[in-house]
Order: structure tokens, then sequence, then C-alpha cells
């Protein structure tokens, strides 16, 4: 397949992979030897639940099965207050953006945005969402074309090595997962500085948002942070809160260890422990119940919204021989339950577009992809996935309505 990608946006080749390494390596350092996870906080009791905050980040995040507490006051205020603050979304066009997880067939989405920026129709989205990999994604699609040179880097430079390690026997028996994500969390901080995290406050400032989803394991329920309100809080925390949110979206129980979130309650400190949002919720616009209709109203939207879902993986299992082994059947079934849930988040997206009026499109893996990925994160299956994305975006092949396999 002809590469489209023009070389003058191309980063040197491992130039970042090195910095990962350094950067990782005085974490990694650290933490040798050690068997056992550090200690937590307590959990919040139960009832502290509805009323925990972030220390000095107030709406940092919202529950995701339930209408924003904020909501109501919202809709509430003159019309001359909502013009404050939102000239990124008042009175125009609008665009919606939400991104699967998948681990390394992100490649397919980063590679999908920049043939996007290529073809020449990508609009500016008024919100982006993301979980897992998809939150990954999701700050460089939030802030536009300009850092789809930062996508191709991370989607194309890296392999398994560069982002996690192994850990021991005894680690794995007295700890909390498999695997040591600290390269992971040094590739977040590295791409995700000061600039960026900046930038992405101004972006707030005109009112467009930026989602990522966690779940909370103590509660076992989806969380949606607005990783924009975050980033424009001044707080000295926002950047390692930002760094730990969409690591905790990536962190896919039993692989990669939880991310634990100090909040507080009262004047009582405790941790939230925080997984993978694709746990609850592999695809979501903004937290459930919002009646997009009267939203839309009040912010005087021109046309039906655009709500564009990207997946980050096929849709249609392969059929395999499964062995009579417990590993084997435990693996198979949760890529199956997995595969189900994306399946039906899908659903409900396509059902709120058609309840709210929306234009809903669809893009995902076709089954004409015939890439093979030899290991988790395997950077010549990734690359070739990359550049099948960019391709189908290039031309303007990439939208389809409902799922059908390719």
């Amino acid at each position: 397949m002809e590469n489209q990608w023009v070389s003058d946006q191309e980063a040197p080749v491992h130039t970042h992979s090195r910095s990962i390494r350094a950067a990782a390596a005085a974490l990694v350092v650290g933490l040798a030897g050690c068997a056992t996870p550090p200690e937590r906080l307590d959990p919040p009791p139960a009832e502290f639940a509805e009323v925990t905050q972030i220390p000095g980040i107030p709406g940092a995040r919202q529950w995701g099965d339930e209408p924003p507490r904020e909501l109501q006051d919202w809709l509430s205020l003159a019309p001359e207050a909502l013009r404050g603050g939102h000239d990124g979304v008042m009175g125009r066009e609008h665009d919606y953006l939400v991104i699967s997880g998948g681990g390394g067939n992100g490649a397919f989405g980063a590679g999908l945005l920049a043939g996007w920026s290529k073809h020449g129709s990508r609009p500016q989205f008024q919100i982006v969402s993301g979980v897992s990999t998809g939150a990954l994604i999701a700050p460089f699609a939030f802030l536009g074309p300009a850092y789809d040179g930062t996508l191709r880097e991370i989607y194309t430079l890296y392999s398994t090595a560069d982002l996690v390690e192994s850990r021991s026997a005894l680690a794995i028996v007295r700890g909390d997962a498999a695997l040591d994500n600290t390269r992971l969390r040094a590739l977040i901080a590295l791409y995700l500085d000061d600039s960026v995290i900046a930038a992405i406050a101004a972006e707030g400032a005109t009112g467009r948002s930026l989602f990522v989803g966690t779940t909370n394991l103590d509660a076992g329920r989806p969380v949606v942070w607005d990783i924009t309100r975050i980033a424009a809080s001044g707080s000295p925390r926002a950047r390692e809160l930002i760094h730990d949110v969409i690591l905790a979206s990536t962190a896919i129980p039993g692989p990669f260890p939880p991310v634990m979130i100090e909040v507080q309650a009262g004047a009582g400190r405790y941790h939230e422990m925080h997984v993978d949002g694709g746990v609850t919720s592999q695809l979501f616009l903004a937290p459930t119940g919002i009646d997009w209709r009267k939203v839309m109203e009040r912010l005087e939207v021109q046309g039906p919204p655009g709500l564009y879902v990207i997946r980050n993986a096929r849709v249609v299992q392969e059929s395999e021989a499964v062995p009579r082994r417990l590993a084997a059947i435990m693996k198979r079934t949760v890529s199956t339950l997995t595969n189900a849930q994306g399946i039906g988040d899908l659903a409900k997206l396509y059902a709120m577009s058609i309840e709210h009026g929306f234009d809903y499109h669809l893009a995902y893996i076709p089954e004409s992809f015939d890439g093979e990925a030899s290991e988790t994160f395997d950077r010549a299956y990734m690359t070739k996935l990359f550049e099948y994305g960019y391709e189908l975006a290039r031309t303007g092949r990439q939208w389809t309505l409902v799922p059908t396999g390719d």
C-alpha cells in the first residue's frame, strides 16, 4: 500500500522510544524487588460514594450511568450566560467523535484520523470521548490534525517491550497484575506534556469537551472524566491526574495493575480503584440520560449533529477450535463477552442517534484487513494497520451505517 504520509510530519525513529525507556528506568529500579503492590488508603465508605471529589478539582468527573448532576442547572441558565465561554459550540454545526478500546488495534483509529485529515473532510469535534486505547488517542484527536504526526508516532514506533514488562512469578502471585505498565505511563507523560494539556484547556474554554472513561472497581460503575475541566483547573495535580486517568482507562484487569486515585469526602482522604473503562462501557459519548434535544436547542446547534464512532476492532469474531483447558476456555470466553459488549454499545449509540436526530457514522476494522499480530503490541502489525486505516479514510471509504463485517 502506498504510504501517503507527509515526510516532514514524521519524527526521528526511536527518539521517543529511548526517552521512554530512560524515564521508566528510574521508576522500575525503585520498584525492583517489590513483590507486593503499595498499600492503598482506605476505600471510600459506601455512604460517601455520591459525595467524593478530587481534591482541588471540583467537577472533574461524573458517574457514567446517570445524568450529570450539573445538567439541570446548566439547562436553566439564561441565554446570555450560556454564550460566555461557549464560542466553540454555540450557534454552529456539531460533530462528536467516540473512540473505542482495542489495544494495539488503536493503530486503526489513529491512521483513520490522519487519513481523514488528508481527505480534507475531517471536522472539528465539539465532543471527543475515548476508552482504553481510545483514551490515548482522544486528546490528540480533540486537538486536531496538527497532532496526526503524534498519533502516527505513538502507534508505529513502539512494541510490547517499550510499553510493558513481565513481573516475576512471585510478584504475580502476591501482587495485582501480571505486567508492569510503568513504561506505558512514561509514554503518556511524554506525549501529554504541559504544552498539550494547556492546549486542551484552551479548547475547553470555548465549550468543547474531552471525556475519558474508566471503571470504578470499588463501586462497579463507569466514570466519565472531564479532561478539559481538569486541564483548565489550575491545580498542580492536574497533569498527574490526567496521566492517571488515561493509564487507568487502559488498565485491563489481570494483565495491568489498577490505578489508585485519591479522593476526598469531608475531611477524609481515600483511594478509589480504577481500571479499564471497557469493563463497563467500550463506547460512550457522555454520561447517560442526557436530553440531547434540549442541549442542542440551548446551544442553537445548526442542523443535525454528526456522530462518528471508531471501533478499533472487527465486528465479527473469527471462529477457532478452543482447547479443552481452563486458560484457553477463559480467554475465549472473555474475548467473546468483550466482542458482544462492543456490539451492544454500538447498538446503543445507534439507537441514541435515532432518538435525538444525530447523523450516525461507524468505522471498524474490515474483515479484508489480513494482518495478524504476533504479540500484544506488534510494531509491524500496528504500522500496517495504521496505513490501512489511513488509506481507507484518505479515499473516503471508512464510514458505514451498521456493522456488516466488511
